[in-house]
């Protein structure tokens, strides 16, 4: 990330010397994020400095009980169209918020915000609902030209948007239908940046990018930690959903589900230079769990990929071509569509299971059903290159597995350069079928017999 020099910086120190006018804290200058090294296949578009005149700082409530949400509204209308909002002190956010009318303005957080974890069952019945695996979120933010930022030299507890995760953790393990929101959600958003925030504790995933084009998300920090050793459900870092040329890098994520996972119809995404740890991996999918729909997932470069303490690194999941149940308010298969044109390149992986994962059996122990049902969508034109390290000892010597449903669901899959080792010091194993093995520099075995495990979804 490189910060700009020019108009950006004089404009922020006019907005500073209010600030310190009016007792309000240093407002940092707005980072001018680019791709790098790789970019989502054109120029992302520009976003002017705005108006020094229109400064709103959001006020905080002095309840106990207290819901800034309609503070927060205020001065996002207030100083939307060319202004700039600050968050500086503390808020809670009590009541949904659809902030999807943002034009021209941006946002900066260098104080925190959390949601009100008192009552779980609020959130499940008030928050905003996506048919998508029965997902929801607190706030949805979305409109044209918004930059997010904070500022990560600030003290933890700063520049942060916390989900208060536990509580619903905890009600989880006594009602597994409890719906729970997603931290944060770009929906319908065109032309964005998002930077220099920590995110910590979502109930549910951490981000969404939903219905949304030319997004920018660089230099977070997302992390979910509980306690008492309550089991963190879902968390994934960030998914990207119906969107178009997003870009997310230079990041760090300790989390318990997918580090970042393409959703349908993500096109023309690049994911590159993050530190994952304790993650699903970075998978495509899952893929196919609605009947009558099209699933596309095309045109990704994932690059210089860190993954530590996973379940799974490189990974691609399809449902089965018929409908099963998978677990609580989820089953799915029998959709169709494809996944096409994209490379994972340079992956060094650090105790993880599986360097490698390609399944069409996403959700089902059942191997003999999904052999008598095969996808209905297709994998082809992918390339995975320059992985190193080790794995964990859980499957030693398997390294990971790449099984497709048919002979025909699957074409020009390339593995090249794997240099990823096992524990045991023995070569390394993949298990693989209906592949074009002329084209996997693998050790390639048959698969194990027994139900596969599907715990880690």
């Amino acid at each position: 990330m490189r910060l700009d020099t020019g108009g950006l910086i004089a404009a922020t120190l006019a907005f500073a010397s209010l600030a310190y006018a009016t007792g309000h804290s240093k407002i940092p200058p707005r980072p001018h994020v680019v791709p790098g090294p790789y970019d989502a296949g054109r120029v992302m578009p520009p976003s002017p400095p705005r108006d020094t005149g229109r400064l709103c700082y959001v006020n905080q409530g002095h309840q106990k009980d207290r819901d800034d949400a309609p503070y927060i509204m205020q001065a996002l209308q207030e100083c939307n169209n060319g202004g700039m909002v600050v968050f500086d002190k503390s808020y809670v956010i009590g009541s949904p918020l659809d902030l999807t009318f943002l034009e021209h303005v941006d946002i900066v957080i260098t104080g925190n915000i959390a949601f009100d974890d008192s009552d779980v069952y609020y959130w499940q019945d008030n928050s905003f609902k996506y048919a998508f695996q029965n997902q929801s979120v607190f706030w949805k933010l979305g409109g044209e030209d918004v930059n997010i930022y904070g500022d990560l030299n600030l003290d933890e507890g700063k520049s942060v948007i916390d989900g208060r995760g536990q509580a619903y953790w905890e009600a989880l393990q006594n009602d597994s239908a409890l719906y729970r929101p997603m931290l944060f959600a770009f929906d319908g958003m065109k032309g964005a940046t998002m930077s220099n925030l920590r995110m910590r504790n979502p109930p549910n995933w951490f981000n969404i990018i939903a219905n949304s084009s030319d997004i920018i998300i660089s230099d977070m920090n997302l992390r979910a930690e509980s306690l008492n050793n309550v089991k963190i459900s879902n968390s994934d870092g960030w998914d990207t959903y119906r969107s178009d040329r997003v870009v997310i890098q230079d990041s760090v994520i300790n989390n318990t589900d997918d580090c970042v996972a393409f959703k349908p119809n993500s096109t023309n995404v690049v994911v590159q230079n993050l530190q994952c740890v304790g993650s699903h991996g970075i998978s495509i999918g899952s893929l196919g769990q609605y009947e009558n729909e099209t699933d596309i997932v095309e045109s990704l470069y994932i690059y210089n990929i860190s993954m530590t303490n996973a379940s799974d690194f490189a990974r691609i999941k399809v449902w089965p071509g018929v409908q099963t149940d998978f677990e609580t308010h989820l089953k799915g298969g029998g959709g169709s569509g494809y996944v096409r044109n994209v490379t994972y390149d340079l992956l060094y992986s650090n105790n993880n299971d599986r360097a490698i994962t390609i399944t069409q059996c996403y959700g089902q122990s059942n191997e003999t059903l999904c052999n008598e049902f095969p996808a209905n969508l297709t994998i082809e034109d992918i390339t995975m290159k320059n992985f190193y390290g080790i794995t964990s000892a859980d499957l030693d010597p398997q390294a990971g597995t790449l099984v497709c449903s048919a002979p025909d669901r699957c074409s020009n899959i390339r593995v090249e350069n794997i240099t990823v080792t096992v524990p045991s010091g023995q070569a390394p194993v993949y298990e693989c079928r209906n592949m074009d093995d002329t084209l996997l520099q693998l050790n390639c075995v048959e698969e194990s017999d027994g139900e596969r495990d599907t715990s880690q979804g």
